[in-house]
């Protein structure tokens, strides 16, 4: 009887133990970057301020409804490659070599020597780390015939045909803290217009060679390229990469659900950038045709793409225990006829969309779900997506050193306490190919126009000046720039603004 009881004990002791262990593993994490995304493209938000639900994302609804949902999110910029460099490194824009942004796949790295970026970090933390998706980060392929060479990027109307594309030789996601990685150097919208696994060339078909895309050749798919004719897989078709991205981040769940290193995925979704190229069907759900536009069947693609990857995590038993964090690289496209007959809003009840300074440009969704630690909750206190690394250094408890990440602001206090006051105080972002600066505080917002013919970027001009909390649409009518009662505001918002950036001042807290 005693040594029933002795086991029994042990027993209980070894259950203990166990669930103890997965209490306080790390857990897996997985930030998903959707392309040109704004916060009525997610039914979540657009719920908020209508009852009119034009188009369903039931994935990302569910991620909602068990996660902490932001309000008052934003993109580092209105503008997706300056946006890019800000989440991935914890840096302000501005503290970019390319303040205004990386466009061409064949352009040197934005990143600096030793720079931080989300991969290094989690590496330090002990992850594996996959990337998956579009870059637009730089990176650096060698001149055809001179492997010893690194290509440079040239300017004008004429095809880059004289680059080596079967291989990255610098500036990549291996290059930056990946392990593994399945990468569009520009996403579908740029050259080259291939696909990448570790920095290889991978063929999209048994006879796949390197080509030149066209637009003529595109015909036979339905496609307009969206920027430039150029070098690519000569089986290149847009609407079979998101489903590439996300059966290949399904298998890597599959493939590292069980092992004692945790994971860290960083997807970069094709969606829903143009050229708009759905799948007919992925997961057994129809996309193409069954929504008013491509846009929109885009945006479906999107939700299935996610409810695909919780499908696997919870499948695995390890959903509970994975921050999942979902986001947008800026705010919604400016929408084509069909989606905008259809009554869809990109940008919910704000002003303007992807590429302008107003807050459908920049305001965009940010989702945090860890269902083992964090309740559902809905927070209207500021956030920014350079957010991410320093927070992510804070649930994996890793140091960011000085220098490094100098704009993150750590948001697990207020993840966990949503009456925390732990927040930023001021938010500083940017708009896009207009060359806008903008600043928030306590409501204010004041943007501020660069001279586009000054590349020391010192002379600006304040050009507007709304009360978010009385315009929240930004009514031009509520423009106070040239209201006499506000100019103390006007310039004390703007002496800010300018210190900040000519400074190059920290905002950010990592603990």
């Amino acid at each position: 009887m005693k040594n029933k009881v002795v086991t029994l004990l042990m027993c209980l002791v070894g259950v203990v133990g166990s669930v103890s262990a997965q209490k306080t593993s790390k857990p897996n994490v997985i930030v998903v970057l959707a392309d040109d995304i704004g916060t009525g493209d997610i039914s979540y938000y657009r719920k908020m301020h209508s009852n009119k639900i034009i188009l369903e994302t039931p994935n990302i609804d569910k991620l909602a409804n068990q996660g902490v949902v932001f309000t008052n999110a934003h993109a580092p910029a209105a503008l997706c490659a300056t946006s890019r460099y800000g989440i991935m490194t914890g840096n302000g824009c501005h503290q970019s070599p390319l303040p205004w942004g990386v466009w061409s796949a064949y352009a040197k790295s934005a990143f600096t020597p030793n720079q931080l970026t989300l991969g290094k970090l989690m590496q330090q933390a002990n992850y594996k780390t996959a990337f998956f998706g579009k870059w637009h980060l730089g990176t650096s392929f060698s001149e055809k015939g001179n492997p010893s060479k690194v290509y440079k990027e040239r300017h004008g109307k004429a095809m880059e045909l004289d680059v080596d594309i079967t291989k990255i030789v610098a500036g990549g996601p291996k290059y930056n803290g990946f392990e593994y990685s399945l990468t569009l150097p520009a996403g579908v919208q740029d050259v080259p217009y291939a696909v990448y696994e570790n920095s290889q060339w991978k063929p999209l078909g048994k006879d796949s060679k390197i080509d030149v895309i066209t637009n003529q050749k595109m015909e036979r798919l339905n496609i307009h390229l969206d920027k430039d004719e150029g070098l690519g897989d000569s089986n290149w078709d847009p609407h079979l990469i998101g489903p590439l991205l996300a059966n290949n981040a399904v298998s890597f769940i599959k493939e590292n659900a069980k092992k004692d290193q945790p994971f860290f995925m960083y997807y970069c979704s094709q969606a829903v950038h143009k050229p708009h190229a759905p799948a007919k069907e992925l997961n057994g759900v129809k996309i193409a045709g069954t929504t008013p536009s491509k846009h929109m069947d885009m945006i479906k693609e999107l939700d299935v793409q996610v409810g695909m990857m919780i499908e696997q995590l919870k499948k695995e038993g390890i959903y509970e225990n994975t921050v999942f964090v979902f986001t947008s690289d800026n705010g919604g496209l400016l929408v084509d006829k069909n989606t905008a007959k259809s009554g869809h809003r990109v940008s919910d009840i704000y002003r303007g969309a992807k590429n302008q300074p107003y807050e459908g440009g920049h305001r965009v969704p940010f989702i945090v779900s860890w269902p083992n630690t964090l309740k559902n909750n809905t927070i209207n206190k500021p956030a920014l997506g350079l957010d991410i690394m320093a927070t992510l250094a804070a649930i994996t408890n890793t140091k960011i050193e000085k220098g490094q990440a100098v704009d993150s602001y750590n948001l697990l206090p207020v993840l966990k306490n949503p009456k925390s006051d732990d927040i930023h105080s001021f938010l500083i972002v940017q708009g896009g190919s207009g060359k806008q600066g903008i600043i928030i505080e306590d409501d204010w917002k004041l943007i501020i126009n660069f001279d586009k013919k000054d590349k020391t970027w010192k002379r600006r001009t304040p050009v507007s000046l709304f009360n978010l909390k009385d315009n929240i649409q930004e009514k031009e009518a509520g423009n106070l720039i040239n209201h006499p009662k506000y100019q103390d505001k006007v310039k004390e918002l703007f002496d800010k603004y300018n210190s900040v950036r000519d400074h190059k001042t920290p905002t950010g807290k990592h603990s």
